[in-house]
């Protein structure tokens, strides 16, 4: 089955016709979905979801923009999210100094702080880093040392990621990949293995083609993993079944539901 990594079907983009949407997943193939949390808002309609519907399961974090407001009660309330049993990540969390909203000594200072209760609790933390590439493996190599991680929306060389995967760490594959301008992430497709691999949408954003500009969701990843399999040159399939291992590894997910139905992954 297809596994989502990282969604945010808490947004207001979902709002008109979530329970529909996320009705059809099965039906296309996708077993489990994680939802990834951003914001202090995020943290409820996230356990919400996982609450409501069987196949999904949460993350609790703040994203980089969000820093600026973070106080220890935060943190409190964050330790207490991630007790939960359908909370399986600490994220998103990171660095963004594209739009460096909160500054980069704050940012540096919530996330090395997020990374502390992850470890607390072991639990697996998702990574945002947006041109902030040095000091994201910096506080990776210095905080979070023995974790699992993914390095989500991955958008730097494919020797830094080599360098993720010598630590252990998964890279996160999403709609990026299938764009034709995209040489850069097609190397690091390329040149990484396949089990450290994890795909993921980001949603309601990053759709792959040919839904490039449109709302994003989960039912687009075989076009993820079609393009995956085209770059490593194995079945589509295979793509799906590897990633699906990887995931369960990444999160600690529970074995596949024996009555869960596989569809076809091909979408030529």
């Amino acid at each position: 089955m297809i596994i989502d990594t990282h969604a945010h079907y808490d947004d207001e983009q979902f709002d008109a016709d979530r329970a529909e949407l996320l009705g059809q997943m099965r039906e296309g193939g996708v077993g489990l979905i994680v939802n990834a949390g951003s914001t202090l808002e995020s943290w409820d309609r996230i356990v919400n979801l996982t609450e409501k519907y069987p196949f999904v399961y949460g993350a609790i974090g703040i994203h980089p923009d969000e820093a600026g407001a973070l106080t220890e009660a935060d943190m409190e309330r964050m330790r207490e999210l991630l007790d939960l049993p359908k909370i399986v990540a600490a994220g998103e969390i990171g660095l963004d100094y594209y739009w460096d909203k909160s500054g980069h000594d704050i940012q540096k200072r919530w996330f090395i702080r997020q990374l502390e209760i992850a470890r607390e609790k072991d639990m697996p933390v998702i990574i945002h880093s947006r041109e902030a590439a040095a000091d994201t493996m910096e506080i990776m190599e210095k905080h979070a040392a023995g974790m699992r991680a993914v390095i989500h929306c991955y958008s730097y060389s494919p020797e830094m990621a080599e360098a993720y995967v010598k630590m252990g760490y998964y890279i996160g594959i999403g709609g990026v990949v299938t764009f034709k301008n995209a040489k850069k992430l097609k190397n690091v497709v390329e040149q990484i293995p396949l089990t450290s691999i994890v795909l993921e949408t980001d949603c309601p954003y990053l759709a792959p083609e040919p839904y490039r500009g449109k709302r994003n969701c989960s039912l687009y990843l075989p076009y993820v993993a079609e393009q995956i399999a085209e770059l490593k040159n194995v079945s589509a399939e295979e793509v799906v079944r590897q990633t699906e291992i990887n995931s369960r590894k990444l999160y600690g997910l529970p074995e596949a539901d024996p009555d869960s139905v596989q569809k076809p992954v091909s979408r030529s």
